[in-house]
């Protein structure tokens, strides 16, 4: 059901240090800050030649990355995202086999502009899954 690898999301405390670490130190091609605010953060894509880093910041009060970085204040992985065919019928198959889907179910659009869904993370030996639609 899953396909590849579609990023690796890190909450970061200070996404212009993140942004520069990325670019200066490593190397990397960092793209702009962009704000997501129906997901509540900004976000910087860094690409890589076979998946992208995703830095997450909080964008406003009630961002869900505040409780994030309260309990990690140096940031760390939030979540990873898988890409799906077809993300209706993986949700369905999910939910069918017991895994939790968040919020109400209904995929919202994502930072690339495509439906995404978050799953449990207590269904998935503690880690907050992301499914988009390829």
């Amino acid at each position: 059901m899953i396909g590849r690898l579609n990023h690796v999301a890190i909450a970061v405390p200070d996404l212009d240090a993140a942004s520069a670490q990325y670019r200066d130190t490593l190397g990397a091609i960092v793209g702009p800050a962009t704000p997501e605010p129906d997901h509540g953060v900004t976000v910087v894509f860094i690409e890589l030649t076979n998946t992208k880093i995703e830095l997450l910041h909080p964008l406003g009060d009630d961002s869900p990355i505040n409780g994030f970085l309260e309990k990690n204040p140096s940031g760390g992985i939030h979540h990873i995202c898988y890409e799906v065919d077809d993300i209706l019928a993986a949700r369905d198959k999910l939910q069918a086999s017991g895994a939790r889907v968040l919020g109400s179910g209904e995929p919202k659009i994502g930072a690339h502009g495509k439906p995404v869904l978050f799953l449990h993370p207590k269904d998935f030996t503690g880690t907050l899954v992301e499914l988009e639609q390829a």
